[in-house]
């Protein structure tokens, strides 16, 4: 391969990582940049976890062998059977070299490699009917991370060693790229984060509400939304100061996901202020009426708190078409005030009647009431 072309391929594969939406998206174009530049027919990417003792494959793509897949859930190898990851690498880096990468064959190590570290990988490219592979290790950080792999089928040209040097380049690259995506989700995650509870914040919630509810006029999913209000956080505030305040929160926070964990997928925010959701698509109204019961029981528990005010609002409930996300919010913090006027110990929910569950119903089409519980939902609610 030409220098231009060569070129032309990293340019390629560091714009293909910095298009990418996520790892996975990053990953893939990592491996299938590298499999191109390099003129592989299979690529995989692989990341060192340490405390497991093992390199987990993240990707694979090109021409799979049986077995074998795209985004695997548990592919994995022992570092011992690969131990230039600890061993030959840490060496090399030890007297202050670069980690280059190398050339395996089918047939044993290329040229110039040292043996007993290959044994594995040479099975492998056998069983899956490939000729060579070129391995480079991705450093981050100053640290191993993982490696490229990227193989050819038996019966085209071995990789030679300035293919090996190309590789060493190609996955500097990909450590850059994976260390901006790592930089990014990071990003992600702390905009989408409550950064006192470790909840989900309000952003968060708007963006996967808006998710569920249009879920839910395509598909009929079911959703709910649990409002609720930490009772007695101003006294505590002032009694005891804020300190004990930002306690009682968190510990609120870990009640909530608890509880959260009763309703699978369900999302557990903090709103901001003493004001926390869990957001649920998928599971029967009654189930989520049951959490956010547990929810209160627990709540009533906890040390300097006065319980909390719960309002639920579910799709499946007689509360009339839902056709937006604020009217879904609307309805759930309506039961929320409601339960928090009459000092309710269990949730009140909307469009439900009998001693447990008083009713808590908005007309459909716009009134002055109407009116004036949107202006409030702006103003408790607005970010």
């Amino acid at each position: 391969m030409g220098e231009d072309r060569r070129l032309a391929a990293v340019v390629a594969l560091a714009q293909g990582m910095a298009a990418a939406h996520g790892s996975r998206e990053a990953w893939r174009a990592a491996a299938t940049g590298a499999c191109r530049a390099l003129g592989g027919s299979f690529a995989a990417l692989s990341v060192w976890e340490r405390e497991l003792g093992r390199l987990r494959v993240l990707v694979n793509v090109g021409e799979l062998a049986e077995g074998e897949e795209e985004f695997p859930e548990d592919e994995a190898y022992p570092v011992h059977q690969f131990a230039e990851i600890t061993e030959f690498l840490h060496e090399q880096w030890a007297g202050g070299g670069e980690p280059d990468a190398w050339v395996e064959t089918a047939e044993g190590p290329a040229a110039g490699r040292e043996p007993g570290y290959c044994h594995q990988r040479v099975a492998a490219l056998r069983r899956r009917g490939r000729g060579c592979c070129v391995v480079a290790p991705i450093v981050l950080h100053g640290r191993a991370w993982g490696e490229l792999y990227v193989a050819r089928p038996a019966g085209e040209a071995v990789f030679g060693r300035g293919d090996a040097d190309f590789a060493t380049v190609l996955a500097s690259v990909v450590a850059a790229g994976i260390a901006q995506t790592e930089r990014l989700e990071e990003a992600r995650r702390l905009a989408f984060t409550d950064s006192l509870t470790g909840l989900a914040n309000r952003r968060a919630v708007d963006v996967r509400l808006e998710r569920a509810i249009e879920r839910h006029r395509r598909d009929d999913a079911v959703v709910s939304l649990v409002v609720c209000d930490l009772n007695g956080l101003k006294r505590v505030n002032d009694t005891h100061g804020h300190a004990a305040g930002d306690r009682l929160l968190e510990r609120f926070g870990s009640v909530l996901s608890l509880c959260g964990a009763m309703l699978p997928g369900a999302l557990a925010a903090r709103l901001g202020g003493d004001e926390f959701c869990l957001l649920a698509v998928g599971p029967p109204a009654d189930q989520v009426v049951k959490a956010a019961h547990e929810l209160c029981r627990r709540a009533a528990e906890l040390e300097l708190g006065d319980g909390v005010a719960c309002g639920v609002a579910s799709t499946e409930d007689p509360i009339g078409p839902v056709r937006s996300a604020r009217r879904l919010f609307r309805l759930a913090d309506a039961a929320q005030y409601r339960a928090k006027a009459e000092r309710a110990v269990k949730p009140v929910v909307a469009g439900r009647a009998g001693p447990d569950d008083p009713v808590v119903r908005l007309a459909d089409e716009p009134s002055q009431d109407e009116g004036g519980e949107r202006r409030r939902f702006r103003g408790r609610h607005a970010p």
